[in-house]
C-alpha cells in the first residue's frame, strides 16, 4: 500500500509547535461574562399535510383548546376531542442560543422539534411561542415558517421531517444582564485549562502593557486589572488583550479513530529505546550515550550527550527499510517511515499500541 492509499484512510499529524504558534489570545479564551445563552420554549405548528400529531395525543389537543379559549372561541374540553382534528397541528419544542451581548430587537436563528408523533413538520407555521432561560425569564419569542432542508427535489435521504430550524425566527424581547468588569478586572477563561498557557498568558499580558496588570490563582482564568489610563475605554481594553500573540502549551496526545483508520497526533510526542515486531514489520528504536569531556583550566567537565536513531524493515521477500536519522525520534519520524513503506493504518495504530504498552511512548492514547 503506498503514501497515496493511506492518505486515503486520513492518517494525519498535526504540528503543534507550527499550527499554535502565535495564535491570538481570543482563539483560546474567552473574556468572562461574555457567552451564550440557551433558550427554549413550548410551541404548536400548525398548517401541516396530515402529518401532524395523532388524536390520541393529549398534550396536543389540550395546548390547541387552551389557545383557543385564549383567543375568545368558548370551547369545552368535551369538544376538544371531539370537534378537533390534530393531524394538521404537531407540538413541538423550540430551543435556540441567545449570542453573548445582543439587545432587545435582535432576531435570532430556532430549531423546532417535534415532541409528538408528528411524521413531518414540511411546510408548517410556527405560532407564537415564547423562550424562556434556565432562570424562567422570557428573553425572546419565535414565529415563523418552518425549513427542514427538503427542497423543490422532493423527500431526500437523510433528511430529518421530524427537526426544522427558522432562520431569524426569534425577536429578543430581554437583554440578558453580563457583568464583564469585576472589582476593576477583568477574567479570562481559558478553553483548556493549563498552567504553562497560563503562565505564558500572564507574562503576555504583562510584557504588553509594560505592568504588573495580570495574575491567575489556577489554570484556568487569569484576572487582568484595568490600567487606568484604560478606565474609559474598556472595549479597546479588552480588545487589546484579545489580540496578544500566545504559544499556548498541549499535553502529549495521539488520537486514533479504529474505525476509519485516522491518526492523530503531534510531532513532538516522543518514543523511547523500542523494538516492536507486527507480522513482517519491525521496529527498532535505540539511544546511544557519547562521553566528551572539556577541559577549564586544571579542571575537566564531562558531557554525557544522548541521541537517538531508529530502523522501520518491511520483511520479506524484496526487504525494504526506512532509516530515521539521528535525533529525537518522535511520531512523527515513525508514522513517516512507515508511510514509507506503505504500511496500512490498522498496522500503525496496532503499532502505537504496541509501544505505548511497553511505556516507550510519551503521550496519551485516546481512542474515539
Amino acid at each position: 500500500m503506498r503514501i497515496k492509499t493511506l492518505i486515503k484512510f486520513l492518517i494525519l499529524l498535526l504540528i503543534p509547535n507550527i499550527l499554535f504558534a502565535g495564535t491570538r489570545l481570543k482563539d483560546i479564551a474567552f473574556i468572562e461574562g461574555v457567552r451564550e445563552n440557551q433558550l427554549y420554549g413550548y410551541g404548536l405548528v400548525v398548517g401541516l399535510n396530515g402529518t401532524g400529531d395523532r388524536q390520541s395525543s393529549f398534550p396536543t389537543l389540550q395546548s390547541v383548546g387552551n389557545m383557543l379559549r385564549r383567543l375568545g372561541v368558548n370551547i369545552s374540553p368535551n369538544e376538544v376531542n371531539t370537534q378537533i382534528k390534530t393531524r394538521n397541528i404537531a407540538a413541538v419544542m423550540v430551543t435556540a442560543n441567545l449570542p453573548p451581548l445582543v439587545r432587545a430587537g435582535t432576531k435570532i436563528d430556532v430549531m423546532v422539534s417535534s415532541i409528538g408523533d408528528a411524521t413531518s413538520l414540511e411546510g408548517g407555521v410556527l405560532l407564537q411561542t415564547p423562550l424562556q432561560g434556565g432562570d424562567g425569564r422570557i428573553y425572546a419569542v419565535a414565529q415563523g415558517v418552518l425549513s427542514t432542508g427538503l427542497g423543490a427535489g422532493g423527500r431526500r435521504q437523510g433528511v430529518t421531517l421530524t427537526v426544522a430550524r427558522i432562520p431569524n425566527g426569534a425577536l429578543v424581547e430581554e437583554d440578558v444582564p453580563s457583568t464583564i468588569i469585576k472589582d476593576n478586572c477583568v477574567s479570562v477563561v481559558l478553553r483548556q485549562p493549563d498552567f504553562t498557557t497560563a503562565s505564558r498568558v500572564i507574562e503576555s499580558i504583562n510584557r504588553e502593557f509594560t505592568l504588573n496588570i495580570a495574575s491567575a490563582y489556577d489554570a484556568g482564568v487569569i484576572q487582568v486589572k484595568v490600567p487606568k489610563n484604560f478606565s474609559d475605554n474598556i472595549v479597546g481594553f479588552i480588545s487589546k488583550i484579545e489580540n496578544i500573540s500566545i504559544e499556548p502549551d498541549y499535553p502529549a496526545k495521539i488520537v486514533i479513530n479504529e474505525r476509519t483508520g485516522t491518526v492523530v497526533s503531534g510531532s513532538n510526542v516522543r518514543i523511547s529505546t523500542v523494538a516492536v515486531t507486527h507480522g513482517n514489520i519491525s521496529v527498532q528504536i535505540n539511544v546511544s550515550k557519547e562521553f566528551s569531556r572539556e577541559s577549564f583550566g586544571e579542571e575537566g567537565k564531562t558531557e554525557v550527550v544522548s541521541s537517538q536513531s531508529g530502523r522501520v524493515s518491511l520483511i520479506g521477500e524484496g526487504t525494504q527499510q526506512v532509516e530515521i536519522l539521528e535525533g529525537t525520534v518522535t511520531v512523527y519520524d515513525l508514522v513517516k517511515a512507515l508511510n514509507a513503506l506503505g504500511v496500512a493504518p490498522k498496522d500503525l495504530i496496532a503499532i502505537l499500541q504496541a509501544i505505548k504498552e511497553a511505556g516507550a511512548l510519551y503521550a496519551d492514547l485516546e481512542f474515539l
